[in-house]
């Protein structure tokens, strides 16, 4: 951002009130880029003109394209709620959260020919297969199509038939019972034809209309003695009622509700709406944010687009947390929809499972755009919500110090990005300045080095992590977060405690602990870092021990002092290639001499 203009709009936000109200940055062109609501507009205006090389990176780039801002001042933070809302509606702004209206058409397609298949698609062709909709929501369409090939177990492979019938072995449906397999030829066009139709019932009538036709035909089979027929139909009833038992999973108590959870990865956040009216889910929408400057900002704003864009406004809305200016949003959405409007944050029992449920989905959807599972996404937001971190760590580093005996004392570091381990960044210290066993002296060691070779510009520490980890309890963190601050850094600092069986058992913050054993997904992430930081260190310290017990024994050998010996190791690294080295290579190293490597290469092969 030029100086002049950055001078220009301080002196401009000089004159602002400490009054709620809406300001509009402006670019060059006077197009509005980005509309906000303050309850004190000076306050928050001049915020984003302050230290700005430490903003989001986000909002560090609508800052770089203000050139003016207007502003209009209101009598409460409600009237700023609905000014805010009308603005963004009018105006689009580049840089708020902006949901694409995904409403479309889908239908569930079944080929009109011989072995045919049923379809999701969302285009209506005049091809002369048969178009079972429209419906509004793809979810449902993909749900009922994946159900019915599931109950009447119709083919999903890439095969054609009847070209490929008896050509090649069956797939792993066929043995795991998922498809009635027409690639074997063990079923008859005619036979394809009568299930087809069945699931077309099915997807037409319902499960229970479906399930009266196919009992008559059951009856019917067995009553002429067909009892093969019988039985498949036997077992289509039971795949039918087995999906039906499913759909009761998702049924909810409250009858008219939605239900919103939002999943973060680094700083791209997604939010999955769980929509349930006559207590059935009939729909999911999931949208992906981008770049966001917080969760909870970003839950706020998605809130209030997602209702003033034209989404249908039920009585109760369940969240997976609180939301900022949560009672001006109620008082808002019970004005918009003409009735009382409840938001809640559940935190057990049914309506906590159907936020998890959409957070789980939030998190599988991120995995999509990602190389991560959902698993290890979930677990990152679980941690962050235990530890109130304002985002997801996406650079985690820990640390542990092991010692054998107080000749052997070294320090370990490893880093865990997006959830799984990052090896190559994973760090050993010798300890220099510590003499004896104290973990606390050591840790500070290895704190204050990591970081300080970080300001130096070291590129091996390049990357400031988002949370600091220590093996260790609340003493470890009392004695390290003082470091950290002291030394600049606003580097969060925990410590994983153990059990006495040496299991992880919680987390200690500065003064206490938080048991994390009922939080499954951040308690298998913390064990998994606090156990590698354990084995990454300790086998740093055995080598240490090891190379130090072998060093000391090279100095027996005649000609091999000290300084020989350190520089044996550095040159050959491990103790297995100083032993099978050749009197050449011996001589190779800094400081040898011919009678020595020989004298060498003889001790090794007699010890």
């Amino acid at each position: 951002m030029q100086d002049e203009i950055l001078e220009r709009l301080k002196k401009k936000v000089s004159g602002l009130p400490l009054a709620p109200g809406v300001y509009m940055m402006k670019d060059k062109t006077g197009h509005i880029i980005y509309v906000g609501k303050a309850k004190a507009l000076k306050n928050r205006v001049s915020s984003y003109f302050r230290a700005i090389e430490n903003h989001h990176p986000k909002v560090y780039q609508m800052v770089q394209n203000v050139y003016d801002f207007d502003y209009i001042v209101v009598d409460s933070e409600y009237e700023a709620l609905v000014l805010e809302c009308s603005l963004i509606k009018q105006h689009a702004p580049k840089y708020n959260i902006l949901l694409k209206d995904d409403k479309g058409y889908h239908y569930i397609k079944v080929e009109k020919k011989p072995w045919g298949r049923i379809s999701e698609v969302k285009q209506f062709l005049n091809d002369g297969d048969e178009y079972i909709g429209p419906y509004v929501s793809g979810f449902i369409v993909k749900q009922m199509v994946d159900e019915t090939n599931k109950a009447f177990k119709l083919p999903t492979c890439s095969r054609r038939f009847p070209a490929e019938i008896g050509k090649g072995r069956p797939c792993l449906n066929r043995h795991i019972d998922l498809c009635i397999a027409p690639c074997t030829g063990r079923v008859s066009e005619a036979e394809y034809g009568e299930i087809l139709a069945q699931a077309v019932d099915f997807i037409k009538g319902g499960s229970e209309n479906s399930l009266k036709s196919l009992r008559k035909m059951m009856e019917e089979a067995a009553e002429a003695l067909d009892f093969e027929r019988a039985a498949r139909l036997r077992d289509r009833i039971k795949a039918i009622e087995k999906i039906s038992e499913h759909q009761k999973v998702v049924l909810s108590k409250v009858p008219e509700q939605d239900v919103i959870a939002l999943s973060q990865l680094g700083r791209t956040v997604c939010a999955v709406v769980l929509k349930f009216r006559g207590s059935k889910l009939i729909d999911k929408k999931d949208f992906l944010l981008g770049e966001v400057e917080s969760i909870d900002s970003a839950r706020s704003e998605f809130l209030m687009r997602y209702y003033d864009t034209g989404g249908d406004i039920p009585p109760q809305i369940e969240l997976d947390a609180p939301c900022e200016d949560q009672d001006l949003f109620e008082e808002y959405l019970t004005e918009k929809a003409g009735r009382r409007v409840h938001i809640h944050v559940p935190q057990r029992g049914e309506q906590h499972d159907l936020v998890l449920m959409a957070k789980e989905n939030a998190s599988q959807r991120l995995s999509h755009e990602t190389a991560r599972t959902g698993r290890e996404i979930a677990a990152l937001d679980e941690l962050a919500r235990l530890l109130g971190l304002p985002h997801p760590p996406h650079y985690i580093e820990a640390y542990d110090i092991s010692n054998i005996g107080e000749s052997t004392i070294v320090g370990g570091m490893v880093v865990f990005e997006e959830g799984r381990p990052l090896k190559q960044a994973y760090r050993k210290f010798a300890i220099k300045e510590q003499q004896g066993p104290d973990d606390y002296a050591a840790m500070t060691e290895v704190i204050t080095r990591r970081l300080s070779r970080y300001r130096e510009g070291d590129p091996h520490f390049s990357v400031l992590p988002d949370l600091i980890l220590l093996d260790g309890g609340k003493g470890h963190v009392s004695t390290i977060l003082p470091v950290v601050r002291a030394m600049g850094f606003d580097i969060p600092v925990f410590g994983m405690v153990k059990d006495d069986r040496h299991r992880t058992r919680a987390i200690a913050v500065d003064g206490g602990e938080i048991s994390i054993n009922s939080n499954r997904s951040a308690f298998s992430l913390v064990t998994a870092i606090q156990d590698e930081v354990h084995r990454f260190s300790i086998r740093y310290s055995r080598q240490k021990h090891q190379s130090g017990g072998f060093q000391l024994m090279l100095t027996r050998c005649e000609g091999i002092g000290q300084t020989r010996a350190v520089a044996l190791l550095k040159h050959f690294k491990t103790v297995k290639a100083i032993r099978a080295a050749t009197v050449e290579e011996l001589c190779e190293v800094k400081g040898m001499t011919r009678t020595a490597a020989e004298n060498l290469h003889a001790f090794l092969q007699e010890n």
